[in-house]
């Protein structure tokens, strides 16, 4: 029909020559001529979709589909890993090109090699629940998807002190344009992505974040952790108040406070060492400090619930459990009854779980330089943007931070959020005693 209709107009064009005077034989009938018949083979040759219904295709919408980021094995704790993982997606959105599901690990050491089991990206977290969220900013794939495997590029990520921030972004930018964009994957090979430098602002990590969420199986184990944390409080209040209770009324709004206790070895070591580099004295907290600063945040209602999250095995001091402030009702795993929920996990998982009751508490409080923290006040900040939320420290406002690390008003801890204007995610990835609170 529309054939028909270009054969139409075409021969009512003709005819609209010989009306203005130009004869059949004369040259600039035979050029008008010309023009309209390629005029006629271009209309009937191009996609008619594009012209008859006025719709613009994005000429680069297929080679976005097909055109991978491939890059190595993503290693060391969890959140060093969720942070890998999103400069990843974020470097595979600067090359237009999709990212092919990576491999986390399970183990915590990144020289423990032969601990190194790769675990599927897809068994931590949903898979077709993180391309719905990021729909239009970053895209997963499968290497399924991948229809050459043989048409791959390897780019050498640069490192050592002279490979500046500005080298390896010019790197990208290259590797973003031809000839380099024709392959079908582009393999990254040498470290490890955390270690990557960093080019996006931390409102774009934090869009990344919003888009994992863990896989039914560990949220339940999750679950499970804070229903026994909330039916502990809700019980003691109980007791204290001699009120009776309606269990399935008030089990979800019985508050709880979380406190990510960083007094394991390990991170002593690392905190004093971190301190003398850095000449700053605000870095490690002692069991005492952090008892004392917890129980000086004012307005804190009791008795609550205070869930430490801790290493266990990296734990030289027995006594976390001791010397708290009345009304403060300490819990760690073993104490709480759910040590078997996290001992038949790997080590990543039992941090995920860790990371959700914690992400989830009333009150959470940290330590700035500890990238598990930093990373769950990132998130309650998020959620407090989304919701609106215009002042974002304090108990008078939902999801409240603090960090133990900082001396806060009345010697309690100082009030944390997440400053979303950053321009890296510098002091999330490696610390700070600077926090954004407003």
């Amino acid at each position: 029909m529309i054939g028909d209709w270009n054969l139409e107009w075409n021969c009512s064009v003709f005819k609209s020559l010989k009306l203005f005077g130009l004869h059949m034989n004369s040259l600039p009938y035979k050029c008008a001529a010309f023009l309209v018949v390629a005029l006629m083979i271009k209309t009937l040759w191009l996609p008619t979709s594009s012209n008859f219904r006025g719709v613009h295709l994005n000429p680069n919408f297929d080679n976005e589909k097909s055109k991978f980021l491939e890059v190595p094995q993503i290693v060391w704790g969890l959140n060093n890993q969720k942070i890998a993982f999103a400069r990843a997606c974020l470097t595979a959105r600067m090359l237009n090109r999709t990212l092919l599901m990576p491999s986390l690990s399970a183990s915590l050491f990144y020289k423990e090699v032969d601990q190194l089991r790769p675990v599927s990206f897809d068994k931590v977290f949903q898979f077709e629940e993180f391309n719905a969220r990021c729909q239009g900013f970053v895209r997963l794939g499968h290497y399924s998807e991948v229809s050459d495997t043989r048409d791959v590029l390897e780019l050498q990520k640069g490192s050592g002190r002279r490979w500046t921030v500005e080298k390896d972004l010019e790197q990208l930018r290259e590797f973003g344009k031809a000839p380099y964009d024709e392959y079908q994957v582009i393999r990254v090979v040498g470290k490890n992505p955390f270690l990557w430098h960093d080019h996006w602002p931390a409102r774009d990590y934090a869009k990344i974040f919003e888009c994992l969420v863990l896989v039914e199986e560990i949220s339940r184990e999750a679950d499970k952790v804070v229903s026994k944390i909330r039916e502990i409080g809700m019980e003691e209040r109980s007791r204290v108040y001699r009120l009776q209770v309606n269990v399935n009324a008030t089990l979800q709004s019985t508050p709880y406070v979380a406190v990510h206790m960083r007094i394991e070895k390990d991170w002593m070591i690392h905190c004093k060492k971190l301190e003398q580099r850095l000449n700053v004295s605000e870095i490690c907290s002692s069991k005492e400090q952090i008892m004392r600063r917890v129980g000086s945040i004012v307005g804190l209602e009791t008795p609550i619930v205070v869930y430490l999250a801790v290493a266990d095995n990296l734990l030289e001091d027995n006594s976390i459990l001791e010397g708290w402030g009345e009304g403060l009702l300490p819990f760690e795993k073993k104490k709480l009854g759910v040590l078997d929920v996290y001992k038949k996990h790997p080590y990543l998982i039992q941090s995920a779980i860790d990371y959700e009751v914690c992400l989830r508490s009333d009150v959470f409080i940290g330590n700035t330089f500890s990238t598990f923290s930093s990373l769950v006040v990132l998130e309650r900040t998020q959620w407090m943007m989304s919701a609106g939320v215009a002042q974002r420290c304090g108990l008078d406002v939902r999801w409240p931070s603090y960090a133990y690390n900082l001396e806060g008003e009345s010697n309690g801890p100082r009030p944390w959020a997440s400053n979303m204007s950053d321009t890296s995610l510098q002091a999330i990835s490696y610390g700070s005693n600077r926090v954004s609170c407003w």
